[in-house]
């Protein structure tokens, strides 16, 4: 999976509400160009972008264009967001340990200081 190609094409607001809508179902093309402030080309484009990403697929029913989505290409991109959050997390908890041994313990129990 390529998912410089994946990320890429949900960088786009347009196109990850595209996604968006996709995830209730199949729709046509047109049915996805409908609410879109766009031209019919310009979403053309996008779908193009997210055909080739893999994150879509287009077949023809009859005159239409249905375009379905591909979860197992947002399932790769997850999966890989995932790992990274797991890790940047271990390295904040880490960061968080570092810190408090190397802070005052007056500054690590505010409620220990007594005036007398």
């Amino acid at each position: 999976m390529n998912l410089d190609l994946v990320f890429g094409a949900l960088a786009d607001p347009t196109r990850r509400a595209i996604i968006e809508r996709l995830r209730a179902g199949d729709l046509s093309s047109g049915d996805l160009a409908e609410p879109l402030p766009i031209s019919r080309p310009a979403v053309s484009q996008h779908l193009k972008v997210l055909e080739v990403a893999g994150l879509i697929t287009r077949s023809k029913s009859a005159q239409r264009r249905i375009v379905s989505l591909n979860a197992d290409k947002l399932s790769g991109a997850t999966e890989w967001l995932l790992a990274a959050h797991e890790e940047w997390q271990q390295r904040f908890d880490n960061l968080d340990d570092i810190l408090a041994e190397d802070a005052p313990k007056s500054a690590r129990h505010p409620e220990d200081q007594r005036t007398n």
